[in-house]
């Protein structure tokens, strides 16, 4: 409990950034829905019920496909970020309020219809009068039924870099963090019922009453943007999951605001590879750092002939996505954070586990735990079975649950970066790659020409860290992040400072 109020002390506007983003989210899916979603059941529950059964039933499908699905299937057509998020949680909207709607008007009493035609109102004065004030209760209950499940699919936003309280759980997932996890949890549950509770209220109120809260609740939205709008000439520097990537945007953020005036907004745990990819080239970020073998093995689509040397990896990358898609891959530290096999050191002593190759001697009763990047790679899992004649009995799963699988005991083998800190913590050994499967990993800023042209100077701020940072200063780091709970920022600006470097 202590733990949960101190990092709640510490990561106060991280929380407030993350609530307002995700109430933003929520209210515009939801104003939206309800502006499709309502006059549509409107015009069916007037027209024929075949028609009206026909577009239940394709929204209950909708409904039906996974909200991770849909995030996917949504980034080629939407990139990442806030669009595709908020379409998807549209989607999932429309089915309780759509249904609620139509129940709601075909339930009216045959007898009150009657009595309108007779005294010679309109479809539109029927609907005005006693139509929509009688179904309004229904109509009001499937709006919050929407809104509940919309405010918990939300926290998947933050998979695609949209942010919100579900980067309070990534986050804490991946540093291990019950603090974090709880935050983003317990305050997107208790948004759900705050949200509830208000409709709920609004049920049995007259139709002028829920016209003015939702012009009031919309203006509300519409100006919770505002000061958004200021940010056009920021540089926004991202990074993927893990506190690695988070120290080293936090440096180039350093490094950048010394030299120059630009000012720089860093965006930790956006998402994984193809996210920041996706995102650098739709111009949605300007600079993440990026590793030369993950864009010759994985960005590249005609990738080069596999090499072990360093230097000739770092030229296939640079002039590769160059070529490819116009974007600049400057010089790169010194440190290679290359994939590796690890195992516990007791049971590679058991079995006398010392390469990759030795994995025959276990492979038919070892399970191992790979993440999911890692399993569909051709440096990667993909590797180990073509290379290696390796086939391991796997199980993908989030990049810090592997960590605590195998500390459990319910996988014996994984797959590691050779600066995690968890290597240390758990007390595993990286087993050789005799074969040489791994091609070298050297961290370098990846940004778009456009950037570059017009902020020349960033290439010299960057590129300070060339042939910098060895393997076990970046280790460290990670673990004074990780284990010992220390701000990525801090951690940054010590290595920089103790370097002279600002």
């Amino acid at each position: 409990m202590t733990s949960l109020f101190t990092t709640l002390a510490e990561r106060q506007y991280d929380l407030y950034v993350a609530l307002l983003q995700h109430l933003q989210l929520s209210l515009s899916a939801l104003f939206l829905a309800v502006l499709i979603a309502l006059p549509v059941g409107i015009v069916l529950a007037c027209r024929s019920t075949a028609a009206a059964e026909f577009i239940l039933q394709l929204t209950g499908i909708m409904q039906t496909v996974p909200s991770l699905a849909i995030l996917g299937l949504m980034i080629p057509l939407l990139g990442i970020g806030v669009l595709p998020a908020l379409t998807a949680l549209v989607i999932y909207a429309l089915f309780p309020i759509l249904q609620s709607t139509v129940t709601g008007l075909h339930e009216i009493d045959p007898s009150l219809q009657e009595a309108g035609e007779a005294l010679g109102m309109t479809k539109w004065e029927k609907l005005k009068n006693y139509e929509l004030p009688l179904a309004l209760p229904m109509i009001t209950a499937g709006i919050r039924t929407a809104a509940v499940m919309i405010i918990g699919t939300a926290t998947l936003a933050a998979l695609i870099g949209a942010g919100g309280l579900g980067s309070f759980i990534l986050l804490g997932i991946d540093r291990n963090d019950s603090a974090l996890i709880l935050i983003g949890a317990v305050v997107s549950a208790l948004l759900a019922v705050i949200f509830n509770s208000i409709l709920h209220f609004l049920e049995h109120r007259s139709l002028r009453y829920l016209a003015y809260f939702f012009a009031v609740a919309l203006l509300g939205l519409a100006l919770s943007f505002v000061p958004l709008t200021a940010k056009s000439n920021t540089l926004v520097i991202a990074g993927k999951l893990g506190p690695e990537p988070e120290i080293l945007i936090n440096m180039y953020k350093e490094l950048i605001e010394h030299d120059t005036s630009f000012p720089v907004e860093v965006k930790p745990n956006f998402g994984k590879t193809s996210f920041l990819y996706e995102a650098l080239k739709n111009g949605d970020i300007d600079i993440y750092p990026e590793f030369t073998g993950t864009v010759t093995a994985s960005l590249l689509k005609d990738g080069p002939a596999p090499s072990n040397d360093a230097r000739t990896v770092y030229e296939q990358a640079r002039d590769g996505i160059k070529a490819q898609d116009n974007l600049i891959f400057l010089e790169p530290m010194s440190y290679e954070n290359t994939y590796a096999v690890a195992v516990p050191r007791v049971y590679a002593e058991a079995n006398d586990l010392k390469t990759i190759s030795d994995l025959h001697k276990v492979e038919s009763g070892a399970v191992a735990g790979f993440t999911l990047e890692f399993a569909d790679r051709e440096d990667g899992n993909r590797g180990l079975q073509s290379l290696y004649g390796l086939t391991l009995n796997v199980k993908t799963m989030e990049p810090s649950l592997r960590y605590q699988a195998i500390a459990s005991g319910a996988v014996t083998i994984t797959d590691a970066y050779s600066t995690d800190s968890e290597l240390v913590e758990y007390d595993l050994v990286t087993l050789q790659d005799d074969k040489h499967l791994f091609p070298p990993y050297q961290g370098a800023p990846l940004l778009r020409e456009e950037t570059l042209k017009v902020h020349p100077e960033l290439k010299t701020s960057l590129e300070k860290l060339a042939g910098r940072i060895t393997e076990e200063e970046m280790r460290t780091m990670n673990y004074d992040v990780r284990v010992n709970g220390r701000s990525a920022h801090d951690v940054a600006v010590e290595y920089l400072q103790s370097r002279g470097l600002i």
